[in-house]
């Protein structure tokens, strides 16, 4: 078995085929969605495939370390992550193609006029071990 992380994006992603911001669909469209992705996780909690899923708050900070004794720098001319990243989801499949398969379902999840959105997800493994270097 392999993690992975399947990364909802808000922007930076290639535009999806629905392309209806979340804050102009009905509340219908936004129960319709929201039911979509807990049955998703339901499913892949049943088949023992689920680690976690979360949404993300639009608020957030950039911190930083800026010396002993100093307090942290909180944000700075960066992307906002708030911004960019909605959710994850961490999964745990047998093989990089049903980390696909499965994100391949996720980006079906119902949007604007009950359509399904066909959202771009980032698909990305968890590293098993530190890269080894040699010289």
């Amino acid at each position: 078995m392999a993690k992975y992380l399947l990364l909802k994006h808000y922007r930076g992603a290639p535009a999806p085929v629905n392309n209806v911001a979340m804050d102009r669909w009905t509340p219908t469209e936004l129960e319709d969605h929201f039911q979509f992705m807990r049955d998703f996780s339901a499913r892949l909690e049943a088949s023992g495939e689920m680690v976690d899923a979360q949404a993300l708050a639009p608020e957030g900070s950039w911190v930083r370390y800026d010396g002993e004794g100093r307090p942290p720098v909180v944000d700075g001319p960066f992307a906002e992550t708030k911004d960019l990243i909605a959710g994850w989801m961490v999964i745990d499949v047998d093989s990089h193609e049903r980390a696909l398969e499965l994100a391949g379902e996720l980006s079906a999840a119902p949007g604007a006029n009950g359509e399904p959105i066909h959202e771009w997800l980032e698909v990305r493994p968890f590293m098993s071990a530190p890269p080894t270097f040699t010289e």
